[in-house]
């Protein structure tokens, strides 16, 4: 691998290795060691490191930093939640889209089989190699340095997409779950109301109320939960989470669960 190609690597991700043979075995297919050690002759033949088990640890650094990550964020979700969510950042449908934005099938070091069957855009062998980096990053600069890059390139910026695409909470549908909650308790539905319309047409800040109604009819909200967000569909589900998490702090009345539905599959 050619020097200006490993110093554009390091551009892509954020970060310098202090060790060129820990990135080249993170880019090296099986394939491509295999074929190296096929033409070794005599008994000077020595084996060739992939990134197999590098995949390995970088798998489990991704798991760790991220579920450490949502843990740290969303301290008012439940575990279902934040499985949901940390599956969904691991996942290899969000990781490929990674490893293309980085254009890691450039780096790749492929047998001439795998070239020719098209391995530099495979999704599996992408994937792979994104988690072999972190691993290398891992084992060349320690924990702190894998966690800013897989943060800043593979977490954060799946967040703040979901934000602005009315995703605050994927996989999680915080509106139907309090309807769902207060039916069981017996309550009536909240109301939602848009208090504030702010900003250029372009870029616009929406704020929401979502007003939690008595159960014996009397005037006025029991709670409020008032949340922005740049869609109206993001300030309502913040504001019903705010509900929701109101509804969970309450007493529990016998034989009920107030909020025990919040997360759904």
């Amino acid at each position: 691998m050619k020097e200006r190609e490993i110093t554009a690597l390091e551009t892509a991700l954020g970060y310098n290795f202090r060790s060129r043979a820990l990135i080249g075995q993170a880019l090296t297919h099986s394939s491509q060691a295999r074929e190296q050690e096929s033409q070794q002759a005599g008994e000077s033949k020595y084996r060739v490191s992939d990134n197999e088990q590098m995949e390995f640890l970088g798998d489990a650094a991704l798991a760790l930093v991220t579920a450490e990550e949502l843990f740290q964020r969303f301290p008012q979700f439940r575990e279902g939640e934040l499985s949901k969510l940390r599956a969904h950042l691991v996942s290899e449908r969000h990781l490929i889209c990674v490893a293309q934005k980085l254009e890691l099938g450039h780096y790749l070091r492929l047998g001439r089989g795998e070239e020719k069957s098209g391995g530099r855009s495979k999704t599996a062998l992408l994937v792979d190699a994104l988690e072999a980096i972190l691993a290398a990053i891992y084992l060349d600069g320690g924990l702190e340095a894998a966690r800013q890059v897989i943060l800043g390139k593979i977490v954060t910026p799946e967040l703040e997409r979901m934000d602005r695409e009315g995703e605050t909470l994927p996989l999680t549908d915080f509106k139907s779950a309090l309807q769902e909650t207060l039916q069981s308790l017996g309550m009536p539905q909240p109301s939602y109301v848009l208090v504030q319309e702010a900003g250029p047409e372009h870029s616009k800040t929406f704020t929401v109320e979502a007003r939690l109604n008595s159960k014996d009819g009397a005037s006025g909200a029991e709670f409020v939960g008032r949340a922005e967000g740049s869609t109206k569909k993001t300030a309502e589900q913040d504001a019903a989470r705010q509900l929701l998490a109101y509804l969970a702090a309450q007493p529990k009345p016998a034989g009920t669960r107030p909020g025990e539905r919040i997360a759904r599959g």
